[in-house]
């Protein structure tokens, strides 16, 4: 049986119980002719087959990165697909895989902040992550920081608290001071009870 026959969409399924029991075979196999064959399913006809692709190489990623970060530049045109299932299903994928591939990450950092800008949450959530991730690595740091601090500037307000959870996790002292402003420029604009608390203590943290 082909790898199409098993996604949810081929098997009249309208979850995605399929796509990730399939994933999780492809990763305990190793499967690598079953990874190259949904990453060519990325440009089938059906739209729904397409979304299913791009979901099981997501959870594969997930489970095992070094299975499907190989074919990073081959998911990153997609960020600029009319379907916007697929630009949120690809960022999310590539969230995943950022720990096995932060170089091609890093060099492409400027179709993933384009791709955020335009996206949907989904979208900006992911971003996120990759972010941190790459932050994680020495040489990109700073600048990751610094692009990490410029989405909290923008981030749409019910985001805001998890952004800079997220953020606060890899800020470095240098960086520090300007976290505190941007959050203190913005705890105004959060009204929600719960996640004004949540960027208060954010904001006691830093000031420790």
């Amino acid at each position: 049986m082909q790898i199409i026959d098993k996604l949810a969409t081929s098997l009249n399924c309208r979850n995605e119980e399929p796509n990730k029991q399939l994933a999780q075979t492809i990763a305990d196999t190793n499967n690598k002719a079953a990874v190259k064959e949904l990453v060519s399913l990325l440009h089938h006809a059906n739209k729904n087959i397409q979304g299913d692709a791009i979901k099981v190489l997501q959870e594969t990623g997930a489970l095992k990165p070094e299975l499907v970060a190989p074919y990073v530049a081959e998911l990153l045109p997609l960020l600029q697909h009319k379907n916007n299932r697929m630009v949120w299903g690809t960022m999310a994928a590539l969230s995943a895989l950022a720990p096995a591939a932060p170089t091609i990450l890093y060099n492409n950092l400027g179709t993933i902040l384009d791709a955020a800008a335009k996206g949907s949450v989904i979208t900006k959530d992911h971003t996120i992550k990759i972010l941190v991730i790459l932050a994680a690595t020495p040489a990109y740091t700073q600048d990751c920081i610094a692009l990490l601090l410029d989405q909290l500037k923008d981030a749409p307000v019910n985001q805001l608290p998890t952004y800079a959870e997220s953020t606060v996790t890899i800020i470095t002292p240098t960086y520090k001071p300007e976290m505190l402003r941007i959050l203190m420029q913005r705890l105004p604009d959060v009204t929600t009870e719960t996640k004004h608390r949540r960027l208060t203590r954010l904001i006691q943290k830093l000031q420790k």
